[in-house]
This record gives structure tokens, C-alpha cells and sequence, in this order.
């Protein structure tokens, strides 16, 4: 699911505000959000539960959580909001350890923790346990997208500048729309400004992140393609040296961001692609956009245009009626499209999707084919590892005297540097996770 859950530790005195966050980035940059405005709202000794609906998996790890973080803390207020939030919201005001629950939209709204304060000190309006509103009527990009602490994450070097919110598409298995609501983008002019700010305070390395990154623009004047986006920031942004793109859906990839990742060397060499699968029929009935030849074509014509660049994917193991023939045609795809860094999923039922309604594979062998899935996503790791060593590579410090590559490869350096500091070195090697610097 992208980030690792963190868990305030009960015996270390509490901040006024802690966050547990679940899921993916965008969560993790609305967490930032949602603690700056709990705070300013005054709010004390509380924990806000960021939650994520992908899997069945990531509800229960919530629940459990916030049953943990009630026994370790019983004073401690818990606030639950976040896709499974949104999606689900009774099941999380069924529970007792739970004081309130926030939608997707109401998270990010100064407005909503004012009032969940006034609820919870001062008992007005206690009895709306429960504010979650119609996603799905949400037309605007909020302030929260591109401004204040929801460039950051803490503990991350890079800025991450969520640009676009919400999907339009109904991928059978997918229930984020319904947590997310309809695709709506920032305006250029608002990004440019944005990014420039983040460069002047010294950041070297910008993410463009979104649900649905590649439908960027489709609902602002004059409908401009994400292309169009990348380059006005680096034309307008000069002295940006990074910017990276997150995971993208390739049959929505338009011909201008074609070219700039074919001539622009500040845009890393980096794709995470958006497959799901390898078959055919599969695909047809997971209702993506897309079939295995335009896969196959899309990444040999991005590599013939840029020889460096890596691409990584998402893929889902078992899906529902996958047959052994139709899985190998997924395990086979990692080597038709050259991929190298792999996320692998477990098929898992969401209520009220259309996947969840069609004939399930047996869960043992879910788990088999997701193990040979990763299994297979390690190998093509180790050999892009190997390929590395003894190339001269720029990197970006991070934390912990870790470093990325431009292709998002981790290296180990030899001596710790600067967070967000750009260097070159020599690749002496790899450990079968990443590479080691000289």
C-alpha cells in the first residue's frame, strides 16, 4: 500500500495531535494536513486514524489499530477519517474507541476539526458523531493541494505536490473513487507557483502525485494535458534540478509528456505504471483501458526514446476467474515490459464493487500467486541491481545515509550526507535490495 503505518508509542509523552496513517501518499500528505488543522483548532491529546480502503487488509490493520491506541491510551480521543472512512463510515462509528468520524472532504476543511473540537471539549453538536458528506459532489481542488505542510511528509527528503484528486474511471476492483470522488485538477498557474516557493527553500526533487495523475486537466479551462503541466514547470521553473512523476496510467499518457520524457533531463527516468494484469479477458473484466500489446508497445516505445529509464508497475494476483494460464500471462508481462520494481496485490473483495461479485479464486491460491508475483518482482530487481554496478550515478541523499538514483533505485552511501543534498558516485555493489556506493 505504499507506506508503512506508524504508531505513537503510549509510554513517550503524546503531542497534542498524533497521526496513524494507512495507504498511500496522498493520505500521508493529507495527514500533514489534517494534524496542522486539528492543532490550530485546539485540539489536545487526540489520535486522527488516516485510513485507506484499497484492501479488506488495510480496514482490519485500522481497526486493530485503533483498538490498540484506545488500550494503551484509554484518555486518548480517537478521530478516524480517510477512504475506508468515507466508504464505510458506520462500521468506524460502531465502535466505541472511536469518537469521531471525518470524510474525505470534511478532513481537510479547518471548518470540520473547529467543530469536532467544539463537539468533543464542549459537548455541542456531540450527538453528529458521524460528518461525512457526498464525495461525490465535490467539484473543487481545496487550498489543502497545494499549499502548506501537504508538500511534505515527515521523514521524506523530496516534496511531493498533489495536483490532481479524485478518478473518474470504475475499475471493477477498485473502491477508491467511491472514498475519493470524481477527478478534479489544481490550475497550472497555482502548481508553477507552488513548486517554485518549495525550489526557493531548497528542495531539489519535486513528485507530482494524484489519484489519477494522468487525467491532470481535463476538468480546467481549456483542458491541459499533464504534459502540459510538466513543461511549464520546467520552463518556469529553471532552477528545479528533479522532477519526478508518481504512478501513472500509460494508456492516458499524452503525446506531449511523450516528448518531455523523451528530451527533458530534469524529468527522471522513472515510471510506475498502473497494469493490474497481463491477460486479456482479465483486464476486459477488470474494465481497465487498456490491453497486454498496448503494455508491452507503450514500454519499448518509452525506452527507445529514453534508453535509462526503469519502470516499475502494480499488478494484482488472483483476480477473480483467473485461470493458472491467465495469472502466467501477469508473471509473464514483467519480462515483457522489462519491469523492475514490482507492487504486488492480493486480489481482495471490496463491498459494492463489481469484482466483488464474480467468481472468487480460491484465497490459498491468491496468496500462491501473489508470492510468485513478488518472487518474480525480486529477480528483476536483482538484475537491475546488477546491471548498476560500476556506473557513475547521481543521487539524492536521504535520511539514515540512504540515497535514490534518478531511476528511484536505493543506494547505501559510505558516509552520511545532507538530506536533499546532490552528488555522484561510483556503484560498488548491491546487498539484493539496493546499491551500495563506492
Amino acid at each position: 500500500m505504499g507506506l508503512d503505518v506508524v504508531i505513537p508509542d503510549a509510554t513517550t509523552p503524546a503531542a497534542p495531535v498524533e497521526v496513524v496513517t494507512f495507504g498511500c501518499r496522498l493520505n500521508a500528505l493529507d495527514s500533514a494536513t489534517a494534524k496542522a488543522m486539528a492543532g490550530a483548532a485546539g485540539l489536545e491529546n487526540v489520535v486522527v486514524v488516516n485510513t485507506c480502503a484499497v484492501t479488506a487488509e488495510a480496514v482490519k490493520q485500522a481497526r486493530q489499530a485503533i483498538r490498540r491506541l484506545k488500550r494503551e491510551a484509554p484518555a486518548r480521543r480517537i478521530i478516524v477519517t480517510g477512504c475506508a472512512a468515507q466508504t464505510e463510515p458506520g462500521r468506524f462509528a460502531a465502535m466505541d474507541e472511536v469518537d469521531r468520524v471525518l470524510g474525505n472532504a470534511e478532513k481537510t476543511a479547518p471548518e470540520s476539526w473547529a467543530a469536532t473540537r467544539a463537539a468533543l471539549d464542549f459537548g455541542i453538536g456531540a450527538d453528529a458523531k458521524t460528518v461525512v458528506g457526498d464525495i461525490m459532489a465535490v467539484r473543487e481542488t481545496a487550498g489543502h493541494l497545494i499549499d502548506g505542510p501537504a508538500d511534505t511528509i515527515e521523514g521524506h527528503t523530496r516534496a511531493f505536490v498533489q495536483v490532481q484528486d479524485g478518478c473518474d474511471h470504475r475499475c471493477t476492483f477498485c473502491v477508491i473513487p467511491y472514498g475519493r470522488g470524481n477527478s478534479r485538477s489544481v490550475p497550472m498557474g497555482a502548481v508553477v507557483a507552488r513548486v517554485r516557493e518549495l525550489v526557493a527553500d531548497g528542495t531539489s526533487e519535486i513528485v507530482l502525485t494524484g489519484v489519477d495523475l494522468t487525467s491532470y486537466g481535463a476538468d480546467l479551462p481549456g483542458a491541459p494535458r499533464l504534459g502540459t503541466l510538466v513543461r511549464a514547470l520546467l520552463r518556469h521553473v529553471p532552477e528545479l534540478p528533479r522532477l519526478r512523476l508518481s504512478s501513472i496510467d500509460s494508456v492516458e499518457v499524452d503525446a506531449e509528456l511523450l516528448r518531455a520524457l523523451a528530451e527533458e533531463e530534469r524529468l527522471m527516468p522513472h515510471l510506475h505504471l498502473s497494469l493490474q494484469a497481463g491477460d486479456d479477458l482479465i483486464l476486459k473484466r477488470m474494465k481497465r483501458r487498456h490491453l497486454r500489446a498496448d503494455a508491452i508497445r507503450f514500454c519499448a516505445d518509452i525506452r527507445r526514446m529514453r534508453p535509462d529509464m526503469v519502470i516499475g508497475a502494480d499488478l494484482i494476483a488472483g483476480f477473480p476467474t483467473e485461470t493458472e494460464a491467465q495469472f502466467r500471462a501477469s508473471l509473464d508481462l514483467v519480462d515483457a515490459c522489462g519491469l523492475t520494481h514490482l507492487h504486488v496485490f492480493p486480489f481482495s473483495p471490496r463491498p459494492g464493487t463489481p469484482a466483488a461479485r464474480m467468481p472468487a479464486v480460491a484465497p490459498a491460491t491468491v496468496k500462491e500467486r501473489a508470492r510468485r508475483l513478488r518472487e518474480k518482482g525480486a529477480h528483476a530487481l536483482l538484475r537491475h541491481l546488477a546491471g548498476e554496478i560500476g556506473a557513475r550515478r547521481e543521487v539524492l541523499a536521504e535520511r539514515g545515509g540512504l540515497a535514490r538514483t534518478r531511476s528511484f533505485t536505493p543506494v547505501r552511501l559510505p558516509t552520511r550526507l545532507p538530506p536533499g543534498t546532490l552528488t555522484h558516485i561510483r556503484i560498488a555493489g548491491h546487498d539484493g535490495v539496493r546499491l551500495i556506493a563506492a
